[in-house]
């Protein structure tokens, strides 16, 4: 998990305002808003995100100890 409460919070509400606005979209918008509302909703809802991965960047205050 590399994403925190308030991230995965910010993440899910404005995943699902993105998803909201695709109803109201143009035909030629439509995909883009489904993208990136989904892309939204899943990492909040996984708590990942790969990109954060990249960019070593962890909002997340758990830390998982690994065993030896």
């Amino acid at each position: 998990m590399n994403i925190g409460i308030t991230d995965r919070v910010v993440r899910l509400i404005g995943g699902l305002i993105i998803v909201i606005i695709d109803f109201i979209a143009s035909g030629d918008l439509e995909l883009a808003f489904v993208a990136l509302g989904l892309w939204s909703v899943l990492t909040s809802t996984f708590g990942w995100c790969p990109f954060y991965k990249l960019m070593k960047i962890n909002t997340c205050a758990i830390t998982l100890i690994k065993k030896s």
